[in-house]
């Protein structure tokens, strides 16, 4: 039986690792800024989201880019309404 690693809960993601998720390379033909704030909602927690959020667009990237599908983060986190608390609220603060 192989070992899996225990889930961890409500630990501490360091700047490291949040901001990491900004160096993802998205799919072929999917918008890279898109693709980083999809990424990072399926993946973080609010809290650490408005961290990556304060970086991507002090670098100038857009929080309004679009999928292939046309559509903007907001509308895709939208699409989670159990998921989607509180990532709507920080994804305002921005927008």
């Amino acid at each position: 039986m192989a070992l899996s690693q225990p889930a961890t809960f409500n630990e501490e993601w360091s700047d490291e690792r949040v901001f990491a998720y900004l160096n993802q390379l998205p799919p072929e033909g999917v918008n890279g800024d898109f693709h980083v704030l999809y990424h990072a909602f399926k993946h973080m927690r609010p809290n650490d989201y408005e961290r990556l959020l304060t970086k991507f667009t002090a670098d100038d990237r857009d929080v309004n880019a679009t999928n292939p599908e046309g559509q903007r983060i907001h509308e895709v986190i939208m699409q989670y309404p159990r998921q989607s608390e509180g990532f709507l609220e920080v994804l305002a603060k921005f927008a």
